[in-house]
């Protein structure tokens, strides 16, 4: 257990001191603080991997087809497994983006999708998330500084090597660039994951351009180096929200954009990753037809479940959910992070009471799901093992073919008493150990 401890103190130590950090506003503040590190890794059998990587695979297929439908032909509607209204009203569906088909028709290039397993075995999907899913850095970088302080144990165990994710990213960049150099847009180091942003573009070498090192020219985007010269972007990684692309067809006044990088996307000479307009498919209350989805795209049952899922907006879901609330969790479509989450064995009946009229009033703006008991990891806390809940991020790259990364995030709660387990909200991340066979 000394040991264990150790070796967990001397990665924070190195983490902290090579600057992975996260930044959060709250009550209009910046702040930017550490990622704890927890050293008991959470071991995925290979097995269990196959399993996850199937059934992740055909989600994410299913999606981007999805995306490529809604945009375009939208059958899914015509054909009624998807409401019309349900899809238009989504604060993600932007009609900015109707009729542009990105490169190879992919539209979710780095898919996030949040997983649990529960206590009997079972994973379920919690999240789907395409827009710009963050944390591939934290296992890569902690995996990377493990390896320095325990060389061994690496040799000891049959664990898949993560270290492909930046080739990984590399090529799928590279599968839909249109000619010029890969970058990676930030909107600068007051984003929550600036840290991110900077050491994926050193490791797949890319550059890493601010704002205003963009301009389109031609309808075709340039980079503007030190030196004045400018160079031909072929593929761009945003890392900011679509509102904020590009002044000239979202919001005006946003100053992290790049003006008309829209007009240069639509006339087919850059590669936008990940694709705007994303966020229509990984709306929380889409996120309940996605077993329809893959049913109707790929003719196939899904491999991997949903947790149990309930809208309001449908009469008989909306009476079971105000006749059972508080017994599950309710969470608004449009937040992340962890925000916009309450769970109704919390609740006062003041509170249940308020809930229920809110419900009624807006049963779009909420989706409901049984709570999943989900199993505990142990980490070590206070120099005590001690379990916790925690799920797993898995990182899906979507490319000349979708592949898996063998890792992901793992993050936990370090509230004995929460659910919650993302950083915003105070969680930690450990190392995740896919096993070989």
């Amino acid at each position: 257990m000394k040991d264990i401890i150790a070796h967990g103190d001397n990665i924070n130590v190195l983490l902290a001191r090579y600057g992975v950090k996260f930044g959060i506003y709250k009550n209009g503040t910046f702040h930017e603080q550490l990622f704890p590190f927890d050293p008991i890794p959470r071991v995925i059998p290979a097995e269990d991997f196959d399993y996850l990587e199937r059934g992740l695979r055909q989600r994410v297929d299913a999606l981007n087809q999805f995306l490529a439908d809604i945009y375009s032909r939208k059958r899914i509607i015509a054909d009624g497994i998807i409401p019309e209204d349900f899809v238009f009203s989504s604060s993600g569906y932007l009609p900015e983006c109707e009729g542009i088909m990105p490169p190879a028709g992919i539209y979710s290039h780095i898919s996030g999708i949040d997983l649990v397993q529960a206590k009997d075995g079972t994973w379920y999907v919690l999240e789907d998330n395409l827009r710009i899913p963050s944390g591939a850095s934290y296992p890569l970088i902690a995996r990377e500084l493990s390896r320095k302080a325990s060389p061994g144990v690496f040799r000891s165990y049959a664990v898949r090597d993560n270290r492909d994710y930046a080739n990984l990213l590399r090529e799928t960049m590279d599968n839909v660039n249109l000619g010029g150099i890969n970058v990676i847009l930030t909107p600068g180091r007051y984003n929550a994951a600036f840290f991110e942003h900077s050491y994926l573009a050193e490791k797949t070498n890319s550059v890493l351009a601010m704002p205003n090192d963009l301009f389109v020219q031609d309808c075709k985007l340039y980079y503007r180096d030190d030196h004045g010269n400018k160079k031909r972007v072929g593929a761009v990684y945003r890392r900011q929200s679509d509102e904020f692309l590009d002044p000239c067809t979202f919001r005006s006044h946003s100053l992290i954009g790049v003006p008309n990088l829209m007009a240069a996307y639509r006339a087919g000479n850059v590669a936008i990753i990940n694709a705007p307009g994303n966020g229509v498919a990984d709306d929380k209350g889409i996120y309940y037809f996605v077993p329809k989805m893959i049913r109707y795209y790929l003719g196939e049952e899904p491999i991997l479940n949903n947790a149990p899922t309930y809208l309001p907006m449908y009469e008989e879901d909306q009476k079971f959910v105000l006749e059972n609330l508080e017994r599950l969790v309710v969470k608004d479509v449009a937040e992340a992070g962890g925000y916009g989450v309450v769970f109704g064995d919390k609740m006062s009946e003041q509170e249940l009471a308020d809930w229920r009229e809110l419900i009624q009033r807006e049963p779009r703006r909420f989706i409901a799901q049984e709570v999943i008991d989900f199993r505990d990891l142990d980490i070590i806390d206070e120099g005590k093992q001690v379990p916790r809940k925690a799920d797993l991020r898995a990182f899906v790259l979507s490319g000349a073919e979708t592949k898996v990364w063998a890792s992901g995030l793992t993050r936990f709660s370090r509230n004995p008493d929460s659910f919650i387990v993302n950083s915003s909200q105070g969680g930690g991340f450990k190392d995740t150990w896919v096993l070989s066979r």
